[in-house]
């Protein structure tokens, strides 16, 4: 596997650190004014969930991990585990249900996602980008009210709460946003 410097460090990279497998979620360059600049680095473990806060020189070697990617079909969930079947081989795998975390709403029955395995271990799932929503409750539409920046809380068919521009109603659907979690347009 790659080394890489601790200044190329991006977010979404995963990294092999301290025996375990990190997910980078956040980084920020740091250049003090006395002493050397370093990264500070938030990562997730793969694994157990767990964060951890790290500060990289450009000097420090780190080694990059790669994930295979897959696509695999979500068909159920059962004792806290979600089943996903292989589109090619029809193999079908358990995965915790928490591993989507507060995302977990947005799956719905025969949703392709993008497991990722490191050496046959699935490690982590991504939603599609972009899934579409009917919207159970919101206030009634206002006539003249225009869309600049004045949004409305909404609850969603999986019972999540967003906020949507006034002109849209309920019972409509709309197309949200999985990684922000916000309304991105009608459907």
């Amino acid at each position: 596997m790659p080394k890489i410097n601790g200044n190329e460090i991006r977010p979404g990279f995963f990294l092999e650190h301290d025996g375990g497998l990190w997910s980078v979620v956040k980084v920020d360059h740091v250049k003090p004014g006395k002493g050397g600049a370093f990264a500070q680095v938030e990562m997730k473990n793969l694994r157990t969930g767990t964060k951890l806060n790290e500060r990289f020189r450009s000097a420090d070697k780190v080694e990059r991990v790669r994930l295979e990617n897959k696509d695999q079909q979500f068909l159920y969930e059962t004792d806290g585990k979600l089943v996903f079947m292989d589109t090619e081989t029809y193999e079908q795998i358990e995965l915790p249900a928490d591993i989507l975390g507060e995302r977990r709403p947005f799956l719905q029955d025969g949703m392709t996602v993008v497991v990722e395995y490191h050496e046959a271990e699935a490690l982590n799932a991504t939603l599609p980008p972009k899934v579409t929503c009917r919207i159970v409750e919101t206030e009634p539409v206002v006539k003249g009210q225009t869309a600049a920046n004045s949004f409305k809380p909404a609850v969603l068919d999986n019972g999540v709460r967003i906020m949507v521009p006034p002109f849209v109603g309920p019972g409509e659907e709309i197309v949200v946003n999985t990684d922000t979690m916000e309304y991105s347009e009608r459907a």
